[in-house]
């Protein structure tokens, strides 16, 4: 192994920094723009970069130290002997103590994820869908052997269907044994001699299938469905993944949704809120009548119980809350107008005097919060 030490010229305990002074020096001395066409100063300027790149590092340094040397192809001892190979030797591939056996050739497959839009009304209630995912079946020629039919795998010469071969490698401990994975047959412990040219010896192709869903009631955006078992089939008809179905729900042109209840604003002339009526409004259930109480106030909620979402797996259904809106008239003839007067006076408005309102602590402390950046 090249003793880098002596190329720098400096003790085995020299500091980082006696080691920084003299690759210094002799990057200066040996440099090409300074030694110009010299014999051999190329090749020493170079040895004395890699003797710094080595030493210069306190990672690097303490493997060297320890037999290895870093800048070698393998980063390991000599003869291409590295720690990883130590570990092997000693302790087993899998730290068992002993080689590991043929790689599996069948995998699970992966997962797949696939969006579902669903309308405010499907969420709520639930549906059945039909939804087609892109993925991967079992080949439908070789059943997933991966071979040709009337073919089969065959037991790889090189490693004998171990998976792994042994070689023998020289460290500073001397000669050990080393296992790594066959190359011939990438640690399967078999080839295919003939692959099915259907699949190209994956034991699986591409394919668009359909699935059936029932969405339960109260589902959200964002909710996930799993479809266990419905993923795309594994290499060499290795078991399939899972499909998850994430929800996205469109928004609703009248009711806004807050957890598992609805929201929905009902405009009323001035007229029906002052003196009352029955209204008769469109809900996901179908027309539902809103009972209006004599002076019903702008922006007074009325809720109607059970209208809402269905809550998630455990039953039951969340509320519709109704902001009622009155509409302020503008008069169209002067006899309108004239009603409104009158009515100014039977009620004493003639000369109205606004009065501010009572405090709302909750409304003044956001404001405070907002204007101090809270």
């Amino acid at each position: 192994m090249t003793d880098y030490y002596e190329i720098l010229g400096v003790p085995r305990d020299a500091t980082p920094e006696q080691i920084k002074k003299a690759y210094r020096r002799l990057a200066r001395e040996l440099h090409p723009d300074v030694s110009g066409t010299e014999p051999g100063t190329d090749d020493r300027f170079k040895d004395v970069s890699r003797a710094y790149d080595v030493l210069g590092n306190p990672e690097k340094r303490r493997a060297y130290d320890m037999g290895a040397d870093p800048s070698s192809p393998g980063g390991g001892m000599g003869g291409g002997f590295g720690f990883q190979d130590i570990f092997e030797t000693f302790f087993g591939a899998a730290g068992g103590g002993a080689p590991r056996g043929p790689v599996p050739r069948a995998r699970r497959g992966q997962d797949a994820l696939v969006r579902l839009d669903l309308d405010l009304a499907e969420a709520a209630f639930g549906v059945h869908r039909e939804v087609q995912v892109d993925t991967a079946v079992l080949c439908p020629t070789c059943g997933g052997t991966c071979c040709r039919p009337g073919t089969s795998p065959r037991t790889c010469e090189v490693c004998g269907g171990r998976g792994s071969v042994q070689r023998v490698a020289r460290s500073f401990l001397g000669q050990v044994m080393t296992t790594q994975p066959c190359a011939a047959c990438h640690g399967f412990g078999t080839v295919i001699p003939e692959p099915c040219t259907e699949c190209a010896g994956e034991g699986r192709v591409r394919s668009r299938r359909t699935l059936s869903v029932d969405v339960p009631a109260g589902v959200d955006t964002g909710t996930r469905i799993k479809m266990t078992g419905q993923g795309e089939v594994g290499p060499a008809g290795g078991p399939p993944g899972d499909v998850y179905l994430e929800v996205r729900e469109r928004k609703h042109e009248t009711f806004v949704r807050r957890g598992d209840d609805l929201h929905a604003t009902l405009q009323v002339p001035m007229t029906a809120a002052a003196l009352g009526t029955v209204v008769t409004m469109e809900t996901l259930d179908g027309p539902q009548e809103v009972d209006l109480r004599p002076g019903t106030q702008p922006g007074q909620i009325l809720t109607l119980r059970g209208l809402g979402v269905g809550h998630l797996h455990v039953g039951g259904r969340g509320d519709l809350h109704v902001h009622v809106e009155v509409q302020v008239p503008s008069p169209a003839d002067d006899e309108q107008a004239d009603l409104l007067r009158r009515l100014a006076v039977l009620r004493g408005e003639e000369r109205p005097e606004a009065r501010l309102a009572a405090a709302n602590p909750g409304m003044f402390a956001k404001l405070r919060d907002k204007l101090s950046g809270r």
